[in-house]
């Protein structure tokens, strides 16, 4: 039996990844019922609630694919837990976000995915998860069937962080082949650490080692010779493989090259390295925009952008790590010891919305791909999560294309007291936010601080119908 219809939401243009178009969207039960011509009258005696959405579009709420919730790396813990995380994305148009289970000293990756994985009910949206590997031992293989059977279909690994997150190759390999047979996938952060460390070291000979001299210390080499050689590791092992915050069109291409020759691959990008370039770091407070991999030349993240309007870049997410001045400023002067990572699980819609659809360089339908369908599909998410349709969840924003504003700390709602995208004009404002069939933000108001965030279990990633993403 179809739900009674409880909300409509009236006079937008309805964008999704593969069509656009005026359209009314019905909503019952906290599901879309269905996307139907304007001004259709739901069947029912019940009179629902009515959201305009006149002139502006109407929009499949964001996923984030990559966002740190309370993370710790070395001896600093970022400061957002999932309520505090979950808010400042919902503001951004963000209702669906994907953490990660990174395990702490002696525990086990399945444990670090159960503890990871209760702290979602915090939270006033959905929250998907991926597990990590450090090392290889025999009770991996279990561990790792262990998570897949609930719901966690993708699992990170670095290759770098000695000693903390750094997987070796056969750990990687093993990894990956053993994934491949229960349908899900590595996420992998590509970074050579012999090359970094060699960088680092030169760098510290010559006495400039701080957070200004951080791109010098990460080369863009370093990227492109560890994406190479994971590529050839999930080729000999028939393995997907999907490379996090790809920084240069170079590795971007590389990506490419492979899927042509069948490997299934693929590239996210995060805001970050789309808008912003080294030049931050020749400014008076370099420390704030320490992130790994760096950022990079203007040329480079030229060059990036382009492969992004191409459709070579299958997502963009925000790598979210909440620092706030004082931890990165602590240990400013040596960037082998201070935090990586830059607050951005609110800002990225908008600064995406308004670098790349506002000035023509991609679609809507593209920017929906990109920051909500694919995340989705690439997660087990899809159709349930990144579509406005029939039967999908009803998370849904309203955005108006109109208002011109500058992004400012002060009206954010990160558990930070900085953002890198200080006083950037931005085109675009989020107007409406519905989460379940609920709306919680309206006009910059949070209606609803409850918290009913879910753990998200994923779908196979790769049966037939899957494919396309």
């Amino acid at each position: 039996m179809t739900a009674e219809v409880d909300l409509v939401i009236r006079g937008g243009r309805v964008v999704n990844a593969g069509w656009s178009g005026q359209a009314d969207v019905l909503i019952g039960a906290g599901r879309v019922i269905g996307v139907v011509e304007p001004g259709t009258r739901p069947a029912g005696a019940g009179q629902p609630d009515v959201v305009d959405a006149g002139g502006k579009l109407v929009l499949p709420g964001g996923v984030d694919p990559h966002c740190h919730v309370g993370f710790t790396s070395g001896d600093f813990t970022s400061l957002d837990d999932y309520r505090q995380a979950t808010t400042a994305a919902l503001f951004g148009g963000t209702t669906t976000i994907v953490d990660f289970a990174i395990p702490g000293p002696g525990e086990r990756p399945a444990d670090a995915a159960a503890r990871q994985q209760a702290k979602a009910a915090l939270g006033l949206c959905d929250a998907a998860l991926h597990g990590c590997v450090v090392e290889w031992d025999p009770t991996v293989p279990g561990q790792l069937r262990d998570m897949v059977a609930s719901g966690i279909r993708t699992v990170k690994m670095f290759t770098t962080y000695r000693g903390e997150t750094m997987a070796n190759e056969d750990t990687i390999l093993r990894v990956m082949r053993t994934l491949a047979e229960l349908d899900a996938m590595v996420v992998i952060h590509c970074e050579a650490n012999h090359i970094i460390e060699l960088a680092q070291g030169e760098s510290a000979a010559r006495q400039a080692i701080g957070a200004a001299s951080l791109p010098a210390t990460r080369p863009e080499l370093a990227e492109s010779a560890s994406v190479a050689e994971v590529l050839a590791i999930a080729e000999s092992v028939g393995a997907p493989v999907y490379f996090v915050h790809q920084s240069t069109p170079a590795v971007v291409d590389l990506v490419q090259e492979a899927r042509a020759r069948g490997v299934r691959a693929w590239s996210e990008s995060v805001t970050h390295h789309l808008v912003l370039d080294e030049g931050r770091y020749d400014g008076d407070n370099p420390e704030r925009y320490v992130c790994c991999p760096p950022l990079r030349s203007p040329a480079t993240v030229a060059g990036l952008r382009q492969r992004l309007a191409m459709g070579q870049i299958d997502t963009v997410g925000s790598d979210h790590c909440c620092y706030d001045i004082a931890q990165k400023t602590v240990h400013a002067h040596d960037v082998r010891i201070m935090p990586n990572g830059l607050p951005g699980v609110e800002t990225r819609l908008p600064v995406l919305f308004s670098e790349f659809v506002a000035t023509g360089l991609i679609t809507p339908e593209r920017f929906v791909a990109v920051t909500s369908a694919n995340p989705a599909r690439l997660n087990g998410l899809y159709p349930r999560k990144g579509v406005i349709a029939a039967g999908s969840d009803a998370d849904i924003i309203i955005l108006d294309t109109g208002p011109l504003s500058t992004v400012d700390s002060a009206r954010l709602h990160m558990a930070t007291d900085y953002t890198p995208y200080q006083d950037l004009p931005v085109r675009g404002r989020v107007d409406t936010v519905i989460v379940a069939g609920r709306p919680v933000i309206d006009h910059g108001v949070l209606l609803d601080p409850e918290p009913r965030g879910r753990a998200l279990a994923g779908d196979p990633l790769f049966a037939p119908a899957r494919r396309d993403s």
